[in-house]
């Protein structure tokens, strides 16, 4: 199943960062925000990747074109450096399509850019790149797949500090209460979708909005309830959370190292020299 990310975003609430890189470039320890959704993704055997891409579309596309691999793997350093043996890799086996969707787009117009792409592709999954998760993807998965339905999408608690209010209308209050406590849901990405949802968006709209409406009207559009893990990274403040906590080595997204499973190469890989530093 491929994988389509929305990579071209301005990311405005973390300029901060934005001036030089984008979004999702963003570092979580040694590795940018898009990185640890990727390796997410790997994890669970979806390794071919659309990136869509926009905002300082260069920045992404040389980093992976001199990705080095010794920042996040186990390696044998011999020769006085001229012999690099990688012990287990991250990314031998994934498979990047980098596609210019415009500097400007919305994430219905970005979609629409890489159709192309995903042709023959009877499902495929989607991403923000701005949001980590422990979400169990082959259950999620498996939801949708047995739903017969056209799109899903996770709905996770509201993590904002913010609270309802209930008011009539001389403004006098009835009630207040945490929005985490309202019993309301978010939009927290990571969706799949089948093919036939490009008959569903117009030019110019934007995912969430018209589409997902009329999805709505003809019933084709479940969520997917996830209790656990769900940060999303859209302010500066929410990165140095996220910063923090891999810190501490509380990582809850890096399902692949709970796991114990890496991408071991027999008798390990051996990088030219000339890749390294």
């Amino acid at each position: 199943m491929k994988v389509v990310l929305f990579c071209g975003g301005l990311g405005m609430r973390l300029r901060e960062h934005s001036e030089s890189i984008p979004k999702p470039m963003v570092l979580i320890g040694y590795r940018p925000i898009l990185w640890h959704i990727m390796k997410y993704y790997a994890h669970y055997g979806h390794k071919d990747f659309i990136l869509c891409l926009g905002y300082k579309a260069d920045v992404i596309k040389d980093y992976f074109l001199h990705y080095e691999e010794t920042l996040s793997n186990d390696f044998v350093f011999s020769d006085k450096g001229n012999r690099i043996t990688l012990l287990n890799s991250d990314i031998d086996d994934w498979k990047i399509t980098f596609v210019d969707t415009g500097l400007n787009s919305n994430i219905g117009q970005r979609l629409k850019a890489v159709r192309p792409y995903l042709e023959g592709e009877g499902v495929f999954a989607a991403n923000y790149t701005d949001i980590l998760t422990d979400l169990p993807l082959g259950e999620a998965y498996g939801k949708f797949a047995g739903s017969g339905k056209i799109a899903s999408f996770i709905a996770v608690n509201p993590t904002q500090s913010f609270h309802m209010v209930s008011m009539d209308n001389t403004g006098l209050v009835r009630g207040i209460q945490h929005v985490a406590e309202s019993g309301l849901r978010i939009n927290g990405g990571y969706f799949f979708f089948k093919n036939e949802v490009f008959d569903h968006i117009n030019d110019g709209e934007e995912l969430v909005h018209e589409p997902f409406q009329r999805l709505i009207a003809q019933e084709q559009l479940i969520a997917y309830r996830h209790d656990g893990f769900w940060a999303c990274m859209d302010t500066f403040k929410e990165r140095q959370l996220l910063e923090d906590m891999y810190t501490r080595g509380q990582t809850p997204w890096e399902v692949w190292r709970r796991s114990g499973v890496h991408s071991h190469q027999e008798g390990g890989r051996i990088l030219p020299a000339a890749v390294k530093n």
